[in-house]
């Protein structure tokens, strides 16, 4: 045989401690055929008999006395190996975590998150990135520890966990001229899009659904510069629940449900299979995860 099978070694090693095929069966919870078996496997191997029945017991042959180091080193690797469990300790950590999200998750998670990591690893560090088309190849190769969002793209080999449930809100400048904000209003309103939520497909579903075209009179790339954007205009802005609330709050904004219904989604937590098991990637999304959720 080309390579010796590990549990040979453990029989060899079995024989030479107890110095009888009998008792090493025991230790080994074998058979006795199945010991001579494997020794005489061991024996064609090495081309040598190894162990000579005399007197005292099985005794070693000089190429057994030689050999019984390296197999006691090899037992010992092998154990150690066994025993061996990666482990993650965020006290004394500095590892630098990385997580993709909206901009709009800079106002209304970001904080909560940062906040949370700093508490139990004040050594760490914390990266947002954009959600964009190469977001499944950068959690794939670990550019990217986990994404926080509605991702529906992603593809196989990813898990997922909900963090909450999203609704949509109306969000406009307080005593808006336009009064209550009722179906008929908001068809009159100009308003402000956002081009680069990742719910803007169900806001345009809706619509269409509704048969109702809104003036767009301004569009944006992200959702930071609406609240200076909507204080000094007549504009109306549709939004997920929780950045509408947020800005709304922030800019003293009025905030009311959308008369129009539009689907909700939820806001889900995202990583790769490989990093599933990975100590730092666990209590990074599970940190994520109970700093999040309570958040819907």
């Amino acid at each position: 045989m080309a390579d010796i099978d590990l549990r040979l070694l453990r029989l060899f090693h079995a024989v030479y401690e107890t110095g009888s095929t009998t008792k090493a069966a025991i230790r080994l919870g074998l058979s006795q055929p199945s010991v001579s078996i494997g020794l005489g496997q061991l024996r064609a191997h090495y081309g040598d008999p190894l162990f000579v029945q005399m007197t005292g017991g099985m005794t070693p042959t000089p190429l057994a006395d030689h050999l019984i180091g390296p197999i006691r080193r090899t037992l010992d690797d092998v154990r150690t190996l066994s025993r061996h469990r990666a482990t993650f300790d965020p006290a004394q950590s500095t590892h630098r975590f990385r997580i993709a999200m909206s901009d709009a998750s800079h106002l209304t998670l970001l904080p909560h998150l940062f906040a949370a990591i700093r508490r139990d690893a004040p050594g760490a560090s914390l990266e947002a990135s954009p959600i964009d088309g190469d977001l499944a190849e950068r959690l794939a190769i670990g550019e990217v520890d986990i994404a926080v969002g509605l991702i529906p793209d992603l593809g196989s080999g990813f898990y997922q966990r909900v963090l909450y449930d999203q609704g949509w809100v109306s969000i406009h400048r307080s005593g808006h001229t336009l009064g209550r904000l009722t179906r008929d209003a908001f068809s009159r309103a100009e308003h402000v899009e956002v081009t680069n939520g990742t719910g803007r497909t169900l806001l345009r579903a809706a619509l269409e659904t509704a048969g109702i075209a809104p003036k767009i009179a301004l569009s944006l790339p992200g959702f930071l510069g609406l609240p200076s954007v909507l204080t000094s205009s007549d504009l109306v802005a549709t939004l997920p629940q929780h950045i509408g609330r947020a800005l709304a709050e922030h800019a003293e904004l009025s905030v009311v449900n959308c008369p129009i219904p539009i689907d909700g989604f939820q806001v889900k937590l995202h990583w790769h299979a490989r990093y599933h098991a990975d100590p730092e990637n666990t209590w990074f999304r599970e940190t994520a995860f109970s700093a999040l959720a309570r958040l819907g």
